[in-house]
């Protein structure tokens, strides 16, 4: 079976990586869609060794699409997904927009796969934030293990969280340094060149921003509502892959062996954790791979049952794209989703 496959947002940074992916995981597909704004009409992107050119979305029909992969942003996602799933195409979303809504199942197929079955509600599947996703997978089989009550999370964000024109100012600031010219800030709050930002997403009243807001009811639908989260989220000079320093304190023992011969077993996680200068990932290797990568593995000495660990991963794949395509493969392995040339 071979499934018509629509990419709203086809031409941004997750969109392409969108096609990618589809491309290299080689998901059976009759016929791949771009779609885009009206600015983007005609304009052309890759998948695999075909260069195909973007339609419009505002005149696109999709009542013989069998997935849409959205990545055109919340505001867009909140007009359009209702209108598309109820042509009977399934919407992967990779905004915010329904993530907190209880008919649309929020799934990290390592973590929570089986809760895909409430899609047919509103033929929607949310995504989740990409400091999330990454997150989750890594603490999943901890908890399976010893049951975790609280984590403490900094994350060290890269800009190409925040689209194109991020990484792009954060390529011209740092030019500009280097050259002596005025270094001007536009996409962030302040300058991203060499410096750190502690903040991404909205300030809310209780001080918290909406990043970190996020994670907390993001952790707590996908994992267990009973886990207690807290988040600091900070933007740094990195183009591609979040990092997180995680502290985790859990009801029963567990070592940091333990924890670590746990996680090497771990679907979609990968464990570097040398004891040794260069014994752990960092973002440049990250980039361009699919898995959580872990290192850092150790026991905290301040609380009882508490592990400290280091994730980083690729925001764009596993953050975004790849957890799309994923979620996708579940459809299409559980049998939950027939192609519509198929039923014909």
């Amino acid at each position: 079976m071979a499934y018509k496959v629509a990419i709203v947002g086809a031409t941004g940074n997750v969109g392409r990586e969108m096609l990618d992916i589809l491309a290299e995981r080689r998901f059976p597909v009759s016929e791949v869609v771009p779609l885009a704004s009206s600015r983007s009409i005609g304009a052309e992107v890759s998948f695999g060794d075909k260069t195909l050119k973007c339609r419009h979305l505002d005149t696109y029909d999709f009542s013989d699409a069998d997935i849409c992969l959205m990545s055109a942003g919340g505001t867009v996602s909140k007009e359009w997904s209702p209108r598309i799933g109820a042509q009977g195409c399934v919407v992967i979303d990779n905004s915010s927009a329904w993530r907190y809504d209880a008919d649309v199942p929020l799934i990290v197929p390592e973590v929570n796969a089986n809760a895909i079955a409430g899609f047919a509600k509103k033929n929607i599947i949310a995504n989740p934030n990409c400091s999330t996703a990454q997150l989750v997978v890594a603490l999943k089989p901890l908890h399976d293990k010893a049951k975790i009550r609280r984590v403490v999370v900094s994350t060290y964000q890269s800009v190409s969280g925040a689209g194109k024109d991020a990484m792009d100012e954060l390529f011209a600031q740092t030019r500009s340094v280097f050259v002596s010219d005025p270094v001007e800030a536009k996409k962030f709050p302040k300058r991203i060149a060499f410096n750190l930002i502690p903040q991404i997403d909205v300030f809310m009243e209780d001080g918290f921003t909406k990043e970190e807001w996020k994670m907390v009811a993001e952790t707590k639908k996908i994992l267990d509502p009973k886990i207690k989260l807290v988040a600091t989220c900070v933007r740094v000079p990195v183009f591609i892959s979040h990092s997180e320093a995680v502290n985790i304190e859990f009801e029963n023992p567990i070592t940091a062996e333990e924890a670590r011969e746990i996680l090497r077993e771990a679907p979609g996680v990968l464990v570097i954790d040398k004891r040794e200068p260069g014994g752990y990932i960092t973002p440049h290797e990250a980039a361009g791979e699919d898995a959580t990568y872990v290192s850092r593995i150790r026991e905290d000495p301040t609380v009882d049952n508490g592990l400290v660990l280091w994730c980083v991963s690729d925001n764009l794949r596993k953050g975004a794209a790849l957890n799309a395509v994923q979620i996708a493969e579940v459809l299409m392995n559980r049998k939950l989703l027939t192609p519509k040339k198929a039923a014909a």
